[in-house]
């Protein structure tokens, strides 16, 4: 079962992105290297509550 999760900026905690994530297969959090319009540089945005 797919579920909304947000991507929060790890330097300013801004959030950014939201995607979905099947909690069954990736129990671990997600983190991935995107673009933050904020900060204006690629930076590692990490899972959080929607």
């Amino acid at each position: 079962m797919q579920e909304n999760v947000s991507l929060a900026c790890a330097e300013c905690k801004r959030k950014n992105y939201t995607t979905t994530k099947n909690k069954k297969t990736n129990t671990e959090k997600l983190e991935l290297s995107k673009y933050c319009r904020f900060c204006r540089k690629h930076t590692a945005h990490r899972e959080g509550k929607v």
